[in-house]
């Protein structure tokens, strides 16, 4: 079983598409993030949870 950490980000509405589209694969890139959800509400803005997967290392010895 894998453990996540979870990241919320909130874009207003005035944002375009196409710049967090690019915010977004920037974060997957370069951090490592992956989308879990996206949401946007009635006012327009966008709430976008991201991923990714907690690596422990484990004692070898």
């Amino acid at each position: 079983m894998f453990e996540y950490e979870f990241h919320r980000v909130s874009f207003p509405k005035h944002k375009s598409n196409t710049a967090v589209c690019q915010w977004l694969t920037t974060a997957a890139e370069c951090q490592g993030w992956e989308l879990d959800r996206l949401r946007k509400d009635a006012r327009g803005e966008r709430t976008v949870v991201l991923k990714r997967k907690i690596i422990r290392m484990r004692a070898t010895w």
